[in-house]
C-alpha cells in the first residue's frame, strides 16, 4: 500500500500521507462518495483522502461524515474529529478522539511568491526573514518556505472550521521552532496560542495542528 507517511501522535491521535496510485474502483470497494466531484483527478484526491480516514482508525464511520455549509466535513456525534487535504497525487488526513485537528498538504511551487502578500503581514515577512524582491539569490529557499507558512495558515483555518477567516490579521504567525519542526502562532477569532507541527519531504509539505 502507498502510505506515504504516518505518525501516531498520541494514542487518540493519529496523521498519514497518502500517495495516490490507485483507481477510483479501490477505494469505492471501501468508501462512499460523499459529494458529486466530476473531474476525475479531483475525485480519485477525495476518495482518497476518505479511505485514508479509515486507514488510520479502522472503526471510522465514513458513511456518517456531514459536510458543514462552510464545506467543512464532519461526523455528527463528534466521534471523531477529523481534516483532509490534498495536492497533486496526495492526500493527508489527521484524526483524533479528543482533539480539534487541521490539516494542510502542499507542494512547493514558484507562484506561492506571488501571492505573499495575500496571506502574509509585514510583520511576518521580516520575522521569517523571507526575502522580499523574487529576482534576489535565495528565490528557491523562498519558494518552500512560503509554502510552509501558507500550509501552517491553512491547517489553522481547517482546525477553526467556521470559515470567515483573513489569514494576514487573524493567523499571526509568532516564531519558529526550526529544531522541533514547529511554529508558535496566536488565533485572534478564538484567542488561542496555538502550536503547528510540520514536515518537509522532498517535493512535498505537511503541516498540522491539534489542540
Amino acid at each position: 500500500m502507498p502510505i506515504f507517511f504516518q505518525q501516531q501522535i498520541n494514542e487518540n491521535t493519529r496523521l498519514g500521507v497518502w500517495k495516490i496510485e490507485e483507481t477510483e474502483e479501490f477505494f469505492k470497494t471501501t468508501v462512499p462518495l460523499h459529494r458529486d466531484v466530476t473531474h476525475p483527478h479531483k475525485r480519485l484526491q477525495h476518495l482518497a483522502g476518505r479511505f485514508l480516514l479509515q486507514y488510520l482508525f479502522p472503526d471510522f464511520p465514513n458513511k456518517l461524515v456531514k459536510i458543514a455549509d462552510t464545506r467543512k466535513p464532519y461526523l455528527p456525534d463528534a466521534q471523531y474529529h477529523f481534516s483532509i487535504s490534498h495536492c497533486g497525487d496526495y492526500a493527508a488526513a489527521i484524526v483524533s478522539r479528543d482533539k480539534r485537528v487541521g490539516i494542510d498538504v502542499e507542494i512547493p511551487v514558484e507562484k506561492i511568491e506571488k501571492i505573499k502578500y495575500k496571506f502574509l503581514s509585514a510583520d511576518e515577512l521580516a520575522k521569517f526573514s523571507l526575502i522580499t524582491d523574487f529576482k534576489k539569490p535565495g528565490v528557491t529557499d523562498n519558494i518552500i518556505m512560503y509554502t510552509l507558512l501558507w500550509s501552517s495558515k491553512e491547517a489553522i483555518f481547517k482546525w477553526y472550521g467556521n470559515g470567515g477567516v483573513d489569514f494576514r490579521k487573524d493567523i499571526l504567525l509568532l516564531k519558529q521552532n526550526a529544531k522541533n519542526n514547529a511554529i508558535d502562532c496566536f488565533f485572534t477569532k478564538s484567542k488561542s496560542e496555538l502550536i503547528i507541527h510540520y514536515r518537509q519531504f522532498e517535493g512535498l509539505m505537511l503541516a498540522w495542528v491539534f489542540n
